[in-house]
């Protein structure tokens, strides 16, 4: 007995170092890791309207086609919210003063009597934490200048990652394989598509939910007659891709602006639609659109998005579930089906090339 505790002791830890050892590689070319993990989510997304696109006209055309279709629609729908933004910045200033004002006199009634030199003396503290820690805010500045231009670097190098994945994707991931022994590329092919369709229908169903949550999200406040209910909207949107918290902090920021616009009652109405959404995303959207790619508990979720956001912040949060979720997939497909399951359930994987086959 602890012979075998010891063996399964050294093999953990062998699987740790490696894991830390590979996330360390990683780290060091970031850039390159983003970007590829980008390309694939282009990828897995716009290869649907490829596919259907190769059908009429030849692949090279076809993915010319999906790759306007992705970069177009967000540019136009990031075009749409600045010009959004910048018509109501005047009125939602005005506006934000006023419900600060509001506020500030519902703190000075009952039950809180807070007295009004507390706001004055928060006001004179703000300005003069600016004035100390001016030189250390205009190089954060400047730094996330620097951010936005290895960003816009790391875009453009996943696009031309995705059109070799859209164009001749299947091909070369043949060509991979085949550079092992005949037994580990077959394992290593058989491993590649299972992770390629998990890492697919995360990545499509997530995109289905962060859709469904926005157009709840934009309805609710465009009746409730928020302003900049487009631009909060795109927030619900992406924050969606942030399991568990995402979608609450964005909703958290639609409040505070519904409080300043609205009032009180109209931000306990939008805090209200946090728990709304959230019941409707956790007992409706993931059962019907994630069940069939991850089978993930959602403890297990919550503490793959702890973690990779303690590991690399928000992206390391966006990045845990999907890598979590592929590497279970591998792992279950590895270990075969269940006692008592069926040959050919969900853990199994098809004799042909999955979706992801190109032409």
């Amino acid at each position: 007995m602890l012979r075998r505790l010891s063996d399964y002791a050294w093999r953990l830890l062998a699987v740790a170092v490696a894991v830390y050892l590979v996330l360390t590689v990683l780290g060091r070319f970031h850039l390159i890791t983003l970007a590829a993990f980008l390309a694939l989510v282009i990828t897995s997304v716009v290869r649907p309207l490829v596919d259907l696109a190769g059908r009429v006209v030849p692949r090279p055309f076809a993915v010319l086609i999906g790759l306007a279709v992705a970069i177009l629609v967000p540019a136009g729908l990031l075009a749409l919210i600045g010009e959004t933004v910048a018509n109501d910045v005047g009125r939602l200033s005005r506006e934000f003063q006023g419900g600060l004002d509001r506020l500030e006199t519902l703190l000075e009634g009952a039950p809180l009597h807070l007295a009004p030199s507390t706001f004055d003396d928060l006001q004179r503290k703000v300005a003069d934490f600016v004035s100390e820690h001016r030189s250390t805010l205009i190089s954060t500045a400047l730094s996330g200048a620097g951010r936005l231009v290895e960003v816009g670097t790391g875009a453009a190098l996943a696009v031309f990652m995705s059109v070799f994945f859209l164009h001749s994707g299947d091909r070369m991931w043949q060509w991979t394989a085949s550079q092992f022994p005949a037994a580990a590329g077959d394992h290593l092919d058989r491993g590649g598509r299972v992770a390629w369709r998990t890492f697919a229908g995360y990545t499509r169903g997530i995109f289905v939910v962060a859709a469904t949550n926005a157009v709840m999200v934009g309805i609710a406040l465009y009746f409730l007659g928020v302003p900049l209910a487009l631009p909060l909207t795109v927030l619900e949107f992406f924050a969606s891709f942030v399991p568990l918290v995402g979608s609450p902090i964005a909703m958290l920021v639609a409040s505070v602006v519904a409080l300043a616009a609205r009032g009180p009652v109209i931000a306990v109405v939008v805090l209200l639609l946090i728990v709304v959404i959230g019941q409707i995303e956790g007992h409706l959207l993931h059962p019907l659109v994630m069940s069939r790619a991850v089978s993930l508990h959602p403890v297990v979720v919550a503490v793959s998005v702890l973690a990779g956001s303690i590991a690399a912040g928000v992206i390391g949060a966006v990045v845990a579930v999907p890598l979590v979720s592929v590497l279970w997939a591998v792992y279950a497909d590895r270990r075969g089906p269940a006692p008592g399951t069926a040959a050919g359930t969900a853990a199994s994987v098809p004799s042909g090339p999955p979706e992801a086959r190109g032409r």
